[in-house]
């Protein structure tokens, strides 16, 4: 869908909307529906090519590529950015997946570290600088629903991430704070993390979800933007699932 001829209410038109892990999957599909309904998009990422070809995509204000889960990058990007900021979205980080036999405890202190650690040194980077009644807009998964065999870290994250929002929410307030619960979504990264299975777990949810089909990235984004556009959502959690877990071994 291109953006000249797609055509979205302009909820956020003069606002700015910095997604950090923007160059693909959700944080790209959020900055496209962003750039329709109005918004100038800032996009973060740490591939600088794949960043600048996402950038040209939604014709992009600006990108800056670096790990956004340094302090130092970040507090950086934050203090370069010129204007004040309405909107930003944080789906960097990807969960990690194993047995406790198994687990590279690097693996887990990173994966720890790109999303609560990293929610944490986003607020306080961008909560002087969004305008009230702005919005902090974090995704985490559904694991802690439903425990399972390697499923330890992705439960903890789940788990922890909407009592985070919901204190960040009274800490940064009138700025907003939401979190959205996703299930499984058919992003480049669940490609990379199945490989050889995808295709075999994409049928199976178009089988067994409600919806009978496959949630993706659009999905969320249409989401993330309401959470943005609605000034009355502060510090909750919004599943995105298509009925995953209302379905025994979904």
């Amino acid at each position: 869908m291109s953006l000249s001829t797609a055509t979205y209410p302009a909820e956020l038109d003069g606002q700015t909307v910095v997604v950090i892990g923007g160059s693909s999957g959700i944080g790209l599909e959020t900055a496209r529906r962003a750039r329709l309904a109005g918004a100038d998009v800032v996009l973060t990422g740490r591939d600088a090519a794949r960043l600048a070809q996402a950038g040209k995509e939604v014709h992009a204000r600006s990108t800056a590529a670096f790990d956004a889960t340094d302090p130092d990058d970040l507090k950086r990007f934050f203090g370069d950015l010129a204007d004040p900021i309405d909107h930003v979205m944080v789906t960097a980080g990807g969960s990690y997946y194993a047995s406790l036999a198994d687990m590279d405890f690097a693996k887990v202190r990173r994966s720890l570290d790109e999303h609560l650690v990293l929610a944490l040194q986003v607020a306080r980077q961008s909560g002087a600088r969004v305008r009230p009644g702005g919005t902090l807009v974090f995704i985490t998964g559904t694991g802690a629903r439903r425990p399972g065999l390697g499923l330890a870290i992705a439960s903890i994250l789940a788990a922890a991430f909407p009592a985070l929002t919901a204190n960040l929410a009274l800490e940064l307030a009138p700025v907003r704070v939401n979190l959205i619960a996703a299930g499984f979504v058919d992003t480049p990264l669940s490609a990379s993390l199945l490989g050889d299975d995808i295709e075999q777990r994409r049928q199976q949810l178009r089988d067994t979800l409600p919806i009978r089909r496959v949630v993706g990235p659009a999905d969320v984004a249409a989401l993330a933007v309401h959470l943005m556009t609605n000034t009355a959502l502060t510090g909750a959690t919004y599943d995105v699932d298509g009925g995953e877990q209302l379905v025994s071994g979904a």
